[in-house]
Order: structure tokens, then C-alpha cells, then sequence
């Protein structure tokens, strides 16, 4: 999945990004289940906190993930990302970076409340979404649910609303040809311009300007 850069503001051009798109469905699929693919569907749970891979491991798999761009056909294009990916599930010293009990990324541990606001926001993005509604669903006053829901989250309703929106107008600039003004009132947003200020605001860069960047540099497979 694309990173996106969500947090930070690392400004050094040293950095080389690759983007790499991908679905794997690893928590239900029976295929990671199996032996050849267990260690990597390992290495995924253990990645929802966030991992860092030795030097080594970087420098291994680095050369590869080059040539992965240059790979045209989707079937070779598949086998390598499950070689490289094979190859950093056996790096048994990746450092995670947040504990098991950091929340925010712990989905098993948010409570059901909270998960039920999400599922719905998940399913009615594009529909206006008010504070009102979602504390009277999980039986709370607005105020005691925007505390609670910034505890559990680390952003307000509003906040979540918006990185929601954004995400999938993110995937839609990257996957499809649509206008942004277009994807701008298909994800929820009522204004082009409160869209691009909360795009710029967000990546640093506008929805147009985004597209043409991830346009030179994705893979698919």
C-alpha cells in the first residue's frame, strides 16, 4: 500500500521514494496460511506497528525493488514483489516501532465503540457525517464522544472524517483518470477549493500536482 507520508516533513534529498501498489488480503486468506507464505503474513501483522529493517536487509533487497518498476508484465511483476517480500520476512532482527500497545495502530484493542463510528464512516464517507449522529449511535453525549474518540484515535471526528476522505480521493487520483473535481464530490468533499486546501494541507502538494508525481514513479502489480 501506497505510504503516502501522511506524518512528518522530512525535507532531505537523499531520500529515494518508490511506490509500490498492492492488495494482499493476508488477515483472511487461507493462501497465507500456508508454509511458503506464513512468514511473510508474520512479518505483515508485526508491520501494522510499524517496522524498521536492518541495513543489511535494505541493501539486499534495494537493487530489486529497482528493477521492479522496470517489470512490465503483472504476472513477473507479482513473483518478484513476493520474492522481496519473502526475502525481508526472514530478517527476524526488524525492529518494530511502537509497542503492542500503542492504540492508534492496534486495531484489536480499539473498542467497539469506536469501531462501529469507523465501519460506518467507512461506508458513508461521501454522505455528511455530524458529531451528533455518531455519539448517539455508540450512546454518548457529543461531548464525552469527542473525548473519547480522540483518546482512542489520536484525531478528532472531524480529523478522521477528512484523513478518511482524502484517503480514497488519494487512491482515485493515483488509479483513474477522473477530474479532480470530480473525485473532489465523489469523496465527500462540498467545495473544490476546501478539497485542494485539505489536500495541500495534508501532502504538501495539490490533487493535480500529486497525480502527475505519482504518475512518473507507481508500480502496479
Amino acid at each position: 500500500m501506497e505510504h503516502q507520508w501522511a506524518q512528518g516533513n522530512c525535507q532531505s534529498k537523499d531520500i529515494h521514494e518508490v511506490t509500490i501498489q498492492f492488495y494482499l488480503d493476508f488477515k483472511n486468506s487461507k493462501f497465507f496460511d500456508t508454509n511458503p507464505m506464513r512468514s511473510i503474513k508474520q512479518m505483515f501483522i508485526r508491520a501494522q506497528r510499524g517496522l524498521s529493517f536492518p541495513f543489511s536487509a535494505i541493501m539486499m533487497v534495494y537493487p530489486r525493488i529497482m528493477r521492479l518498476s522496470q517489470i512490465k508484465e503483472g504476472f513477473y511483476s507479482l513473483m518478484e514483489l513476493f520474492n522481496i517480500l519473502y526475502e525481508l520476512s526472514k530478517f527476524d532482527d526488524a525492529r518494530e516501532l511502537s509497542s503492542s500497545s500503542f492504540a492508534r495502530v492496534q486495531t484489536n484493542m480499539e473498542s467497539r465503540r469506536v469501531a462501529k463510528v469507523k465501519d460506518f464512516i467507512a461506508a458513508h464517507y461521501i454522505e455528511e457525517i455530524r458529531l451528533n449522529q455518531m455519539s448517539k449511535m455508540v450512546n454518548m453525549s457529543p461531548t464525552a464522544f469527542s473525548r473519547f474518540f480522540k483518546l482512542r484515535t489520536g484525531k478528532t471526528l472531524a480529523e478522521y472524517i477528512v484523513d478518511v476522505r482524502l484517503g480514497h480521493a488519494t487512491r482515485m487520483l493515483i488509479d483513474t483518470k477522473e477530474p479532480v473535481s470530480q473525485i473532489c464530490f465523489s469523496c465527500g468533499f462540498n467545495t473544490l477549493t476546501n478539497f485542494n486546501r485539505l489536500f495541500k494541507k495534508r501532502k504538501g502538494c495539490s490533487p493535480t500536482e500529486f497525480r502527475e508525481k505519482y504518475t512518473k514513479t507507481k508500480v502496479i502489480v
